[in-house]
């Protein structure tokens, strides 16, 4: 039996011990990141959001490199907004900065709030491992 294995980017070490979660798991081939909200280095989501949804992408990134992996490997995504309406067009223009094709499985959910106040979006991925 494959034993799973918990995948933390450098930097990242406090969301493991403080809020018990981990940023991704190995589990045999495939690879299940928890979803990451962009947020800038002040630990605060940008007001503009184009630029807080660099920073998501940017998060989801360290942590598919921290498993050996990159958005070409990602299989499924899963986005939660905040104003999917609103803001959808600015984060599909973003999203196409990252993921190229083959494009993954998308499905994108509009929700009320983040955990973090002023968050318009949380990007949960699972990848493909080699």
């Amino acid at each position: 039996m494959a034993s799973k294995e918990v995948v933390i980017p450098k930097g990242q070490e406090a969301y493991y011990d403080s809020y018990h979660f981990a940023p991704a798991i190995k589990d045999g081939n495939r690879l299940y990141c928890s979803g990451v909200i962009g947020v800038g280095a002040d630990g605060k989501p940008p007001a503009d959001p184009e630029a807080q949804f660099v920073c998501a992408f940017d998060g989801v990134k360290s942590v598919l490199a921290a498993a050996g992996v990159g958005f070409a490997d990602v299989i499924e995504m899963t986005t939660f907004h905040v104003g999917l309406q609103q803001h959808l067009a600015t984060f599909m223009q973003v999203k196409d900065r990252y993921v190229e094709k083959p494009y993954p499985a998308w499905t994108a959910i509009g929700i009320t709030e983040l955990a973090f106040p002023g968050g318009l979006v949380e990007i949960k991925v699972i990848a493909r491992l080699a």
